[in-house]
């Protein structure tokens, strides 16, 4: 049995809590909100957000970020990307050398454009970092559907570790040491996501996503090789396998923001409607300025950065997709 502090109480987080404590761990669940942690107790149920399931009675429950991470052997980090940093430097003195620290967040820091694992190997120097990523819907995880995800790292015992403290009869984990390529495929895919969605919104159909979904891939390979990643890991389940599920789910908020772009909602009541974290929005900043840093063309992730940044009509993605030069496969 593992110590495990779970920073985080979103639907992910939530989703692998129940995972470890499936696994028999020890395991004690972070939210910043006391009155969460409070409510979770009370009612045995993450009713913000992952509610109509269960949690049961050996987790535990703190809003004490020192207390979460104190004596584990695992810290998981499940906080959205652009909390990532500030939550690590909030947990310096509190992680013991021997935690293994596990990322499950897809995206960029703001301000630095790192990866997460990039964040938390900074903040800790001294510890082992694993990224944790793949097709995996919280809604699903949490009950039980079987899920198929990657742990990667350099590391290859820590690797090897996280490995065994998710794995049993509904989740199966594969390895990978291409740290790189399975954060940029699971950040990156929540862009062709919102494109995907913005489509729908305005009529499209399944041609039509599965064109996006193809050539955005063409993109998320592009700028993941130019950037030291293996082009062989997108083809696996953090790249297409992330891709396939964000693009084609209701479960997708990412695809569910991007139906209501298309639909003619403005980002600011998009974004105050969903009540969770759309990475994809910030990931297409970021995207956009790491294809210009690296000569990458990724017209896709152009045209969704002018609708979220520049003001560009939605009405007009089609047009200036569909419309670009002629050029072969």
């Amino acid at each position: 049995m593992a110590k495990v502090g779970l920073i985080g109480a979103g639907s992910w987080g939530t989703a692998l809590a129940l995972v470890l404590a499936d696994n028999g761990h020890k395991v004690t669940l972070w939210s910043h909100e006391a009155e969460h942690i409070a409510m979770m107790q009370a009612d045995r149920e993450n009713r913000l957000f992952l509610p109509g399931v269960p949690l049961p009675d050996c987790l535990a429950y703190t809003a004490d970020i020192g207390q979460a991470a104190a004596g584990c052997d695992f810290v998981i980090f499940a906080v959205p990307s652009h909390a990532m940093q500030s939550v690590a430097q909030r947990l310096q003195g509190h992680i013991g050398g021997q935690a293994v620290l596990v990322s499950v967040a897809k995206g960029f820091s703001l301000d630095s454009h790192q990866r997460m694992s990039e964040v938390l190997q900074q903040a800790f120097p001294d510890n082992q970092v694993v990224v944790f990523s793949g097709p995996s819907h919280a809604e699903e995880v949490s009950r039980r559907i079987p899920t198929a995800i990657v742990a990667a790292s350099a590391d290859e015992s820590a690797m090897l570790a996280v490995q065994g403290l998710f794995s049993n009869d509904y989740m199966r984990v594969y390895t990978n040491s291409d740290v790189i390529g399975v954060e940029l495929g699971g950040s990156l895919k929540n862009i062709v996501a919102l494109a995907c969605g913005i489509s729908y919104g305005l009529g499209g159909g399944d041609n039509t996503e599965a064109a996006i979904l193809t050539r955005g891939l063409k993109e998320i390979v592009r700028l993941g090789v130019a950037m030291g990643a293996e082009e062989q890991t997108f083809y696996g389940l953090s790249g297409m396998g992330d891709l396939v599920v964000t693009c084609g789910s209701m479960h997708s908020r990412n695809r569910r923001a991007g139906m209501m772009l298309g639909e003619g909602k403005k980002l600011d009541e998009v974004l105050a409607s969903m009540g969770m974290v759309v990475e994809g929005v910030n990931a297409a900043c970021i995207a956009h300025s790491l294809a210009g840093q690296y000569g990458v063309d990724m017209p896709i992730t152009d045209t969704v950065y002018g609708i979220l940044y520049e003001d560009l009509p939605v009405v007009d993605i089609a047009v200036t997709l569909m419309r670009r030069d002629k050029k072969q496969e």
